[in-house]
C-alpha cells in the first residue's frame, strides 16, 4: 500500500452536505473530506483547490469535481488528488457501474491545457506533428524504464506524427536519486543533449543515493555527458523542476508513467503504437 493510500481513506458512503443543484463551495468541500475522507488524526488538511468542474455522459446530473488537497502529515506538506461527484444535495468520493465495473474516480482526469504544449517541453519529434504525446516520468520508475523510451524512439523514428512532450516527475519517497537525475537530464535538454535524457533511463544506480559527486559521475560514465553541481544546481533550474511538479499535481498525476495522447489519458500506456500504422 502506498504512503498515500495509508493517509486518505476514502468512503463510498455518499453524505449530504449542499442544498440541491448548488455546488458546493470550498468550504463545504474542505468540512467533507475531514469528516469523511481523510481518517488519519496525523493528517491535517489545509485546503481544497478545485482544479476543474467536468460532467460526463455516462453519469447524467451529476457534476465531477477534480481537486487537490494541500494536506500537512509529519511537518511536511503534501499536494493530494480527490475526486468528488456532485448531485442534488450529495457527495461522494467514488462511482462505479455496476455492469462495466467502471470506476470513474479512476478514469476521469482533468483536461490538459493547450499551454502544455510548449517549446520548452517538446523532447522529440516535431511541433507540428499529428499527434502529441504527453509524458510525465521518472526515470528510475521500473516501470518508465520499460515505456518510456520505447515512446522516445517512435517519435524519433516518426517525428511527423509523434511529438513528445515531456515532465519530469521525480518520486523522491521511492527514488531519492532522480532528485539529482531529473535536474541533469533538464540542463542535458537545455543544451540540445536530447541523447542523455533517453541515456539516463537505461543508468544502473541505486535509488537511495543522494550524494552528488558520486550520481554526476555514474552519468558520466553511462552517457559520457560532463554538467557541473553549480549548473544543476541553478535557480533556473529548480524553478523548471518546481513548475512540472505543479502541472503535476494540476493534472493529478500520482504515478508514473502518466501518459495522455492528443489529450486523452492513455491507461494502456501503448496507444501510441496504434498511431504509427
Amino acid at each position: 500500500m502506498s504512503l498515500m493510500s495509508k493517509l486518505l481513506i476514502s468512503t463510498l458512503a455518499i453524505s449530504t452536505i449542499v442544498s440541491a443543484n448548488v455546488q458546493p463551495s470550498a468550504e463545504d468541500l474542505l468540512i467533507y473530506v475531514k469528516k469523511n475522507v481523510v481518517k488519519n488524526p496525523q493528517v491535517t488538511v489545509k485546503k481544497i483547490n478545485i482544479i476543474e468542474s467536468k460532467t460526463h455522459k455516462d453519469l447524467p446530473g451529476w457534476n465531477i469535481l477534480l481537486t487537490n488537497m494541500d494536506i500537512e502529515y509529519q511537518k511536511k506538506e503534501i499536494h493530494a488528488p480527490e475526486t468528488m461527484f456532485v448531485k442534488d444535495g450529495l457527495i461522494t468520493g467514488s462511482l462505479i457501474n455496476l455492469k462495466t465495473g467502471e470506476n470513474y474516480k479512476e478514469t476521469i482526469k482533468p483536461s490538459v491545457l493547450f499551454s502544455m504544449y510548449d517549446d520548452a517541453h517538446l523532447l522529440f519529434g516535431n511541433k507540428d506533428a499529428k499527434h502529441k504525446v504527453l509524458i510525465f516520468s521518472d526515470p528510475q520508475c521500473p516501470f518508465c524504464q520499460d515505456v518510456v523510451p520505447k515512446i522516445f524512439t517512435a517519435s524519433k523514428e516518426n517525428p511527423s506524427k509523434l511529438a513528445v512532450y515531456y515532465y519530469h516527475l521525480p518520486l523522491l519517497r521511492i527514488h531519492p536519486v532522480s532528485d539529482v537525475l531529473t535536474r541533469v537530464m533538464h540542463v542535458a535538454q537545455e543544451e540540445g543533449n536530447l541523447d542523455v535524457v533517453e541515456k539516463i533511463y537505461s543508468l544502473k544506480i541505486k535509488a537511495q543515493e543522494t550524494n552528488t559527486t558520486t550520481i554526476l559521475a555514474a552519468v558520466k560514465k553511462h552517457t559520457g555527458y560532463s554538467v557541473s553541481e553549480e549548473k544543476i544546481d541553478a535557480e533556473e533550474t529548480k524553478k523548471a523542476l518546481k513548475a512540472d511538479e505543479v502541472t503535476s499535481s494540476r493534472m493529478m498525476v500520482s504515478g508514473t508513467p502518466t501518459i495522455y495522447i492528443d489529450g486523452e489519458w492513455d491507461k494502456s500506456r501503448i496507444k501510441y503504437l496504434e498511431l504509427l500504422k
